[in-house]
Protein backbone atom coordinates (compact mmCIF):
# COMPACT_ATOMS: atom_id res chain seq x y z
CA UNK A 1 0.00 0.00 0.00
CA UNK A 2 2.93 1.83 0.75
CA UNK A 3 3.47 2.15 -3.19
CA UNK A 4 0.49 2.84 -4.48
CA UNK A 5 0.05 5.82 -2.23
CA UNK A 6 3.90 7.49 -3.85
CA UNK A 7 3.06 7.02 -7.28
CA UNK A 8 -0.37 8.59 -6.78
CA UNK A 9 1.90 11.24 -4.82
CA UNK A 10 4.15 11.96 -7.87
CA UNK A 11 1.45 11.36 -10.94
CA UNK A 12 -0.29 14.75 -8.99
CA UNK A 13 2.98 16.33 -8.63
CA UNK A 14 3.85 15.75 -12.70
CA UNK A 15 0.02 18.02 -13.58
CA UNK A 16 1.28 21.14 -15.30
CA UNK A 17 -0.56 24.64 -14.94
CA UNK A 18 -3.55 25.32 -17.19
CA UNK A 19 -2.63 28.90 -19.46
CA UNK A 20 -5.05 31.33 -20.30
CA UNK A 21 -5.96 31.52 -24.12
CA UNK A 22 -7.01 35.18 -25.28
CA UNK A 23 -10.37 35.44 -27.11
CA UNK A 24 -10.66 37.12 -29.75
CA UNK A 25 -13.84 38.01 -31.69
CA UNK A 26 -13.89 35.67 -35.02
CA UNK A 27 -17.20 38.22 -36.70
CA UNK A 28 -17.10 38.32 -40.62
CA UNK A 29 -19.18 41.81 -41.02
CA UNK A 30 -21.23 44.34 -39.07
CA UNK A 31 -22.61 47.72 -39.27
CA UNK A 32 -22.85 50.67 -37.38
CA UNK A 33 -25.31 53.84 -37.48
CA UNK A 34 -25.08 57.20 -36.01
CA UNK A 35 -27.93 59.81 -35.47
CA UNK A 36 -26.89 63.47 -34.99
CA UNK A 37 -29.72 65.95 -34.70
CA UNK A 38 -29.02 70.13 -34.01
CA UNK A 39 -31.90 72.40 -34.01
CA UNK A 40 -30.94 76.18 -33.70
CA UNK A 41 -33.60 78.74 -33.62
CA UNK A 42 -33.00 82.20 -34.12
CA UNK A 43 -34.70 85.70 -33.05
CA UNK A 44 -34.20 88.77 -35.01
CA UNK A 45 -35.42 92.14 -34.74
CA UNK A 46 -34.93 94.49 -38.22
CA UNK A 47 -35.45 98.03 -37.14
CA UNK A 48 -36.08 100.16 -40.30
CA UNK A 49 -36.42 104.21 -40.07
CA UNK A 50 -36.72 106.09 -43.47
CA UNK A 51 -36.01 110.10 -43.16
CA UNK A 52 -36.54 112.74 -45.77
CA UNK A 53 -33.85 115.21 -45.12
CA UNK A 54 -35.39 117.81 -47.28
CA UNK A 55 -39.12 119.31 -48.20
CA UNK A 56 -41.18 119.68 -51.61
CA UNK A 57 -43.55 122.18 -51.76
CA UNK A 58 -46.19 122.42 -55.06
CA UNK A 59 -49.18 124.25 -56.06
CA UNK A 60 -50.97 123.61 -59.16
CA UNK A 61 -54.81 124.36 -60.22
CA UNK A 62 -56.59 126.41 -62.90
CA UNK A 63 -58.35 130.03 -62.62
CA UNK A 64 -56.19 130.71 -59.63
CA UNK A 65 -53.70 133.05 -59.05
CA UNK A 66 -51.05 134.48 -56.61
CA UNK A 67 -52.24 137.47 -54.56
CA UNK A 68 -50.17 140.70 -55.49
CA UNK A 69 -47.89 141.51 -52.75
CA UNK A 70 -47.00 137.71 -51.78
CA UNK A 71 -44.58 135.75 -52.76
CA UNK A 72 -45.22 132.56 -54.56
CA UNK A 73 -42.47 130.36 -52.12
CA UNK A 74 -42.40 130.07 -48.49
CA UNK A 75 -39.17 131.15 -46.79
CA UNK A 76 -37.13 127.83 -45.69
CA UNK A 77 -36.26 127.91 -42.02
CA UNK A 78 -35.34 124.98 -39.54
CA UNK A 79 -38.26 122.76 -38.44
CA UNK A 80 -36.61 119.25 -37.61
CA UNK A 81 -33.95 117.99 -35.26
CA UNK A 82 -33.76 114.37 -34.89
CA UNK A 83 -31.12 112.87 -32.05
CA UNK A 84 -30.40 108.61 -32.70
CA UNK A 85 -28.02 106.77 -30.77
CA UNK A 86 -26.07 109.97 -30.45
CA UNK A 87 -26.01 111.42 -33.44
CA UNK A 88 -28.40 114.39 -33.78
CA UNK A 89 -29.43 115.69 -37.59
CA UNK A 90 -31.07 118.93 -38.22
CA UNK A 91 -33.02 119.25 -41.26
CA UNK A 92 -35.01 122.14 -43.37
CA UNK A 93 -38.49 122.84 -44.20
CA UNK A 94 -40.49 125.72 -44.92
CA UNK A 95 -42.06 128.55 -42.59
CA UNK A 96 -45.89 127.94 -43.62
CA UNK A 97 -47.20 130.55 -41.31
CA UNK A 98 -49.97 132.62 -42.22
CA UNK A 99 -47.53 135.43 -42.63
CA UNK A 100 -45.31 133.43 -44.63
CA UNK A 101 -47.19 131.59 -46.67
CA UNK A 102 -48.04 132.57 -50.37
CA UNK A 103 -52.15 134.26 -50.83
CA UNK A 104 -54.30 132.60 -53.49
CA UNK A 105 -56.84 134.13 -55.22
CA UNK A 106 -59.69 133.11 -57.79
CA UNK A 107 -58.42 134.88 -61.13
CA UNK A 108 -62.14 135.39 -62.21
CA UNK A 109 -65.18 135.65 -59.08
CA UNK A 110 -67.93 133.13 -60.29
CA UNK A 111 -65.27 131.05 -62.96
CA UNK A 112 -64.70 127.39 -62.49
CA UNK A 113 -61.29 127.10 -60.62
CA UNK A 114 -58.93 124.10 -59.58
CA UNK A 115 -56.56 124.48 -56.85
CA UNK A 116 -54.11 121.76 -54.80
CA UNK A 117 -51.38 122.57 -52.57
CA UNK A 118 -48.79 120.03 -51.06
CA UNK A 119 -46.31 120.05 -48.53
CA UNK A 120 -44.26 117.15 -47.21
CA UNK A 121 -41.15 118.71 -44.75
CA UNK A 122 -38.38 116.95 -43.11
CA UNK A 123 -38.29 113.88 -40.99
CA UNK A 124 -39.20 110.77 -40.50
CA UNK A 125 -41.13 109.45 -43.07
CA UNK A 126 -41.62 105.31 -42.41
CA UNK A 127 -40.45 103.38 -39.52
CA UNK A 128 -40.60 99.44 -39.94
CA UNK A 129 -40.31 97.21 -37.82
CA UNK A 130 -39.89 93.20 -38.31
CA UNK A 131 -39.50 90.59 -35.93
CA UNK A 132 -39.11 87.04 -36.93
CA UNK A 133 -38.04 83.83 -35.62
CA UNK A 134 -36.36 80.95 -37.57
CA UNK A 135 -35.87 77.58 -36.94
CA UNK A 136 -33.15 75.20 -38.43
CA UNK A 137 -33.09 71.42 -37.98
CA UNK A 138 -30.15 69.54 -39.32
CA UNK A 139 -30.38 65.87 -39.32
CA UNK A 140 -27.26 63.09 -39.88
CA UNK A 141 -26.88 60.16 -40.01
CA UNK A 142 -23.94 58.18 -40.92
CA UNK A 143 -23.78 54.27 -41.47
CA UNK A 144 -20.36 52.42 -40.78
CA UNK A 145 -19.74 48.90 -42.84
CA UNK A 146 -16.97 46.80 -41.70
CA UNK A 147 -15.59 43.31 -42.35
CA UNK A 148 -12.87 40.94 -41.84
Amino acid sequence: MRIRLLLCTLAVGWVSPTLAVPVVPNFTQGSMTSVTTQTVTTNETINSMDYATGWTYSVSGSGVEVEQGTTISPDVTTTQTNTNNGVTSTWTGLDLSTSNKPNWKQSEAGAAFQFTEHYSGPGLQTHTIIQRETTVQSVTESTSIFSN
